[in-house]
C-alpha cells in the first residue's frame, strides 16, 4: 500500500506537470512548474542538476532571509544536515587507507576514556552504517539492539567518528573537513566557525499552524557536526559527488566498502521498500537506475537537503532548502517530486 506521502506526491506531480509526453527537453519547464506549487507547502531553496560536468538545471526560489525578503541565489550556502555523514565517512576511510583506523576494531581502541561498556563491542564499521544500536542523539540511553544486528539511525554515532578522526589524525575535525573541501575544489563550502557562519543562509521552521520561525543560529553542539551540519553550496555538492564517485578521493577497494551494504533501511524519499545503507550513503540498487544518495532534515534547525548521484550517467541531483516543515509527511515533498521528474525524464539512461 502506498504511503500518504507517496499519494500526495503523485497528485502533486500530475497536477504540476504540463500535459504531454515527458522528455529530457521538458525537464526544465516541468521543474519550473513544480516550484510554483504552493500547496501543501511552498518551495524555498535551490535545485541543481549536473551531468558529466555540464549544468542541466540551476534555479533558486524564495528567500535567504524571510524577515528581510532577501532573494536566494544558486550560489548561497545551506546546511548539509545529514549529508555530512558521507563526508565524515570518507575522512574515516582515508584514515583506514593510511592504516590508522581499522574498521572492525572496537571503538575502545581509539576512545579509551569512553565510560560505556559497549565501547568494547561496537566497531567503527557499525558506527559508519548505523548498526551500532546507539540511540540517535543520547549516549546515555541503553543500546537498542546487539551491535551489528539491526539498523538505528544515529547522529551521536557519527559524533564518535569525529572524535576518532581527531585522535587518529592529530587534527581537528574542522581542519580535516576544510582540507577535504579544498582538495575537491569546493571553494564556497566550509566547516561552521564564527568566521564562516555568515556564508550559511538562515534556516526556517514551518509550523503546522502556518506560522514560521526564523532560526538565527544553528541549535547544535559542534560535536554533532560530523553527522549533521556543514556549510555547502549546491554546485560544490555536485563537485563533491564527482570527486567521491569518480575515484578521486578513495582507492577503488575502499570506495567499494563505502558503497557496499550488509544492512537495509527504508526512507520515504526512496519509496516504501528498504534499500541498502553503506557508509553514510543509501544505496538503491533495486531500481532500474542505480542511485546513491542521502537526505538531511531538521525542523528545529530549519533545513531540508537531498543529494542524489546516478553513477551510470554521472548525474547529480541536488535539492537544498533553508526551511523544514514540522509535518514529516510533506517534509520531502519537492525533493521527491524533483527526483521523480528526473527519473522519468529520459535524462538518465
Amino acid at each position: 500500500m502506498k504511503s500518504l506521502f507517496s499519494t500526495l506526491l503523485l497528485a502533486l506531480v500530475l497536477w504540476a506537470i504540463p500535459s504531454g509526453a515527458r522528455s529530457k527537453d521538458d525537464l526544465a519547464p516541468q521543474i519550473d512548474s513544480l516550484l510554483r506549487v504552493k500547496s501543501p507547502r511552498g518551495f524555498n531553496g535551490v535545485v541543481y542538476i549536473r551531468q558529466n560536468g555540464q549544468t542541466i538545471y540551476a534555479k533558486a526560489s524564495g528567500y535567504a532571509d524571510f524577515k528581510r525578503k532577501t532573494p536566494l541565489r544558486v550560489t548561497d550556502g545551506f546546511s548539509t544536515m545529514s549529508i555530512a555523514k558521507q563526508i565524515t565517512a570518507t575522512l574515516v576511510l582515508q584514515q583506514v587507507e593510511k592504516g590508522t583506523v581499522d574498521l572492525h576494531s572496537p571503538i575502545r581502541k581509539y576512545l579509551p576514556d569512553l565510560p560505556y561498556s559497549w565501547a568494547d563491542t561496537i566497531t567503527v564499521h557499525q558506527l559508519l552504517n548505523n548498526s551500532s544500536g546507539l540511540d540517535s542523539d543520547d549516549l546515555d540511553k541503553p543500546l537498542k539492539f546487539r551491535p551489528g544486528s539491526g539498523f538505528n539511525y544515529s547522529n551521536i554515532g557519527y559524533s564518535l567518528l569525529g572524535r576518532i578522526l581527531e585522535r587518529q589524525s592529530h587534527k581537528t575535525y574542522g581542519d580535516l573537513v576544510n582540507a577535504l573541501f579544498k582538495r575537491c575544489g569546493m571553494t564556497h563550502s566550509y566547516y561552521p566557525r564564527p568566521a564562516t557562519q555568515h556564508f550559511l543562509k538562515k534556516g526556517h521552521t514551518l509550523h503546522a499552524d502556518g506560522s514560521i520561525t526564523q532560526q538565527e543560529k544553528i541549535p547544535f553542539d559542534p560535536a554533532l557536526c560530523p553527522g549533521s551540519h556543514l556549510i555547502v553550496t549546491a554546485m560544490d555538492l555536485a563537485s563533491w559527488n564527482e570527486q567521491l564517485h569518480q575515484g578521486r578521493l578513495l582507492q577503488p577497494a575502499t570506495y567499494k566498502l563505502m558503497t557496499t551494504y550488509s544492512i537495509t533501511a527504508a526512507h520515504p524519499l526512496f519509496g516504501d521498500q528498504p534499500i541498502g545503507y553503506g557508509y553514510g550513503l543509501r544505496i538503491n540498487d533495486k531500481a532500474p537506475i542505480r542511485e546513491i544518495g542521502h537526505t538531511g532534515f531538521h525542523p528545529v534547525a530549519g533545513y531540508t537537503a537531498v543529494n542524489l548521484y546516478y553513477p551510470d550517467s554521472k548525474t547529480s541531483v541536488i535539492v537544498l532548502e533553508n526551511q523544514a516543515h514540522e509535518d514529516f509527511s510533506i517534509a520531502y515533498y519537492f525533493e521527491q517530486a524533483v527526483r521523480t521528474l528526473v527519473i522519468t525524464s529520459g535524462l538518465l539512461p
